[in-house]
């Protein structure tokens, strides 16, 4: 496998992790704020590095060029690839503009270091490609969260309840398919990947996390998505099509019943719960149809939604720390007092419902296309789903921003770093959308690269001594049934 030239890697997982350490010994929270804004910029700076010298090798994967990791445990754990390649980035990204736009007066209610513990797992998930130690750091990552609920004295049962047993079905699953046992393994897993994804009837704790937990941690534990992660690693190379097309239907049920509820919230952050399980579930969608097309319309609008709907978190973040919890029962009428913050919600709201000229268009086209390719009524829902979205999004915008002008005893202007961090979104949501071509290439790349390993992996003798799946590689039609070669997904 080819070697970066650095160890990127290893640097952003380390480096979080170790200025966690050292922020925690700080007292003062405004140095504390600052520090771990220069922690969070290194870091980024580091996953850049790490994109941009993987994309001169040319290849499809690569590891680190000091990888301690493999020493232990003689394998590849840390890897970085086509699929993970701009994901990286865009967590790093975002937990440095959410650093950057927490105010001043809200620094004593938002931990720094447990944030920058999590920024180190959550980039090591992102780079994991062996099982156990992926299921390990999916683990690891509910700590945190647990920890920080605990401390604000809330209610932890509903989270604990869930996330204990999504460790259940994920430790006894992959532990099945190490034994031999595919099929009930992949069940287990299967399970533990919707109940990580918020697939309806299992979405309960999402929304229990947005109403007790801080916006910020909620935000940067549900964003980067980790279970359509964990999907494309555990579940998509072992999985058969029927439990592949069982996700796919789960979550185009979640996808039009969350853009329904999105509608008819009362509270700003319960709307964007159920806006950003709309979208992640059509990014599953587009993961479980498993063709070129859809797989790379997914991969997109993953991509996308990073950007648009971290966005829109942080633009509801900002607004929710001046006024409060924000309630959709009246108009608020706060643009002449944040017109950049309400330029910002309407910009990152268009994007993730695909608007033309955003990153999100042609993703959401892509995903269309390939879901009303395979079943004509799943593409449909699809769009379905993206017309309650917008609506949901429109009428948001409205109840916060327009309506009669509100008298405010203090100013509620957006601060200067506020405003560095909308021009950083704002430039990737329009660059993205007028410069798409080598983000489409990339996905398409990737899609028809899993694709391929896919069949390996279900063509694999050590399963049982049987092969799970029989791909039909001289069909030209694509399906959840029979998956088309790399010559024939180029000619489609």
């Amino acid at each position: 496998m080819p070697e970066l030239h650095l160890p990127w890697l290893e640097m952003s997982v380390l480096i979080p992790l170790i200025g966690s350490l050292s922020v925690i010994m700080i007292k003062n929270s405004g140095s504390a704020r600052k520090f771990c804004l220069l922690i969070c910029g290194i870091t980024f700076a580091c996953a850049v590095g790490e994109w941009i010298d993987f994309s001169s090798l040319k290849t499809f994967e690569a590891h680190d060029h000091w990888d301690l990791i493999e020493l232990v445990f003689h394998n590849d754990v840390f890897v970085i690839d086509e699929l993970n390649a701009p994901l990286l980035p865009l967590v790093s990204l975002l937990c440095l503009l959410t650093i950057l736009s927490t105010m001043k007066t809200k620094v004593n209610r938002f931990s720094f270091g447990s944030m920058l513990v999590s920024e180190a797992i959550l980039m090591a998930t992102l780079s994991c490609r062996d099982a156990w130690v992926l299921i390990a750091l999916l683990i690891a990552a509910l700590i945190p969260v647990w920890l920080e609920l605990r401390s604000r004295g809330r209610s932890t049962r509903v989270f604990t309840i869930h996330m204990g047993l999504f460790v259940l079905l994920l430790v006894s699953g992959q532990a099945l398919i190490s034994a031999g046992s595919i099929l009930v393994g992949g069940c287990l897993l299967t399970l533990a990947a919707l109940m990580r994804s918020g697939i309806a009837p299992l979405h309960c704790w999402m929304t229990d996390l947005f109403e007790n937990a801080t916006f910020g941690t909620a935000l940067l534990f549900v964003t980067p998505m980790s279970g359509a992660y964990a999907v494309m690693r555990l579940v998509l190379p072992i999985a058969p099509d029927w439990a592949l097309q069982s996700i796919a239907i789960a979550s185009i049920v979640t996808a039009v019943y969350a853009g329904g509820m999105a509608l008819v919230q009362h509270e700003a952050r319960r709307f964007f719960c159920y806006l950003f399980l709309s979208h992640s579930s059509l990014v599953l969608v587009g993961l479980e149809l498993v063709t070129p097309i859809g797989l790379t319309g997914a991969l997109c609008v993953w991509v996308s939604a990073y950007i648009s709907l971290g966005g829109l978190g942080l633009t509801l973040r900002c607004v929710e720390a001046r006024t409060g919890r924000i309630s959709l029962d009246e108009y608020h009428g706060l643009y002449e007092h944040m017109p950049t913050l309400a330029s910002l919600f309407l910009l990152t709201g268009l994007a993730s419902i695909g608007f033309p000229g955003t990153t999100g268009f042609i993703g959401t086209e892509l995903l269309i296309e390939g879901a009303v390719d395979v079943y004509p009524y799943v593409g449909m829902a699809v769009v379905a789903a993206a017309a309650l979205n917008g609506i949901a999004i429109l009428q948001v915008y409205f109840r916060v921003f327009t309506g009669r002008p509100r008298i405010a005893t203090f100013s509620l202007q957006v601060r200067p770093a506020e405003k560095i961090a909308v021009l950083i979104l704002a430039a990737l949501i329009i660059g993205g959308g007028i410069f798409p071509q080598w983000g489409v290439s990339s996905r398409y790349h990737a899609a028809t690269e899993l694709i391929r390993h896919r069949g390996g992996q279900l063509e694999d003798p050590k399963h049982d001594g049987q092969r799970v799946v029989q791909p039909d590689t001289n069909s030209e039609t694509t399906g959840f049934v029979s998956l088309p070669t790399l010559s024939q997904s180029s000619e489609k």
